[in-house]
């Protein structure tokens, strides 16, 4: 990559395009709201409707008065900045038979990292949910299949839909469905929809995904979270990338900004299990 060939347009997509790859909890998130970032420190405004009040109508007799909805708006803050640098010497840059494939690698190394460090933030959200289930001891493949239906109960109790309903679970959490029988591959699965990242099987009209950012409460407790996609809102944005010559040595470099923000919007909408290994 020629410093004076960059177009940080380009850059700035193909980034944002990678981290979306690269997120399992930021794909659940429903992101509607990016469009409105221009920088960090940048406010977002949610606002939500009320749900109209359903009638009986007879013919002939009911007179039909359209009621006055409410709305409620929310703010979520885009506070969070990140940011990466990295260079690549001119010698190295020659040694290979395609220098800008190097630039490539270590570009999408930093969206991957950008990407985990968002994930982590998204995932320890979790707290803000209302619909939680206390410790539960998960150390066999009955346990844990049980405690997926106990997720699905939860979510039903709360009039949750069960469209895009979605649970992220630890890998070890993982091990012990598959020796269930019972968790669907993904190829075996039917949905026609677009996968999602992170995505082993379905589940009791669960997307089963798998992450590595599932937090550690204590110890050997995990928060192994179900929901749907409009629980959390999810914005970000990559502000800025810069390629430059360093003037303390001879290479090419590249650096970028990561801002986002994230909130639990309908604490309702999700559900949250004390998940033990022992």
């Amino acid at each position: 990559m020629a410093v004076q060939y960059f177009q940080p347009e380009i850059w700035s997509a193909r980034l944002l395009s990678s981290l979306k790859k690269a997120t399992v909890y930021g794909g659940v998130c429903t992101r509607e709201y990016e469009g409105d970032i221009r920088d960090s420190g940048d406010t977002v405004r949610i606002t939500s409707i009320s749900r109209p009040t359903i009638g009986t109508y007879t013919k002939g007799s009911t007179t039909v008065t359209p009621e006055q909805l409410t709305d409620a708006q929310r703010s979520l803050l885009i506070n969070q900045v990140k940011y990466f640098a990295f260079e690549v010497d001119d010698v190295d840059y020659r040694q290979v038979a395609d220098g800008g494939a190097l630039m490539n690698e270590a570009a999408a190394e930093a969206a991957y990292g950008l990407a985990d460090t968002a994930d982590q933030y998204i995932a320890g959200l979790y707290g803000d949910v209302t619909n939680t289930i206390s410790t539960v001891s998960i150390t066999s493949a009955t346990l844990a299949v049980d405690g997926i239906a106990d997720l699905m109960v939860k979510l039903d109790e709360a009039n949750v839909p069960k469209a895009g309903r979605y649970v992220i679970v630890p890998p070890w959490y993982h091990g012990l469905l598959v020796q269930s029988d019972i968790l669907a591959p993904v190829d075996a699965s039917g949905s026609s929809e677009t996968l999602r990242n992170g995505l082993v099987g379905r589940l009791f009209g669960f997307d089963v995904l798998v992450s590595n950012n599932v937090p550690v409460i204590t110890g050997d407790d995990y928060a192994v979270q179900a929901g749907v996609p409009g629980a959390i809102a999810f914005a970000e944005q990559i502000v800025k990338v810069e390629a430059y010559r360093p003037d303390d040595s001879f290479s090419d470099a590249l650096k970028g900004l990561h801002v986002y923000g994230a909130k639990v919007i309908r604490p309702d909408a999700a559900a949250v299990m004390t998940a033990s290994k022992t």
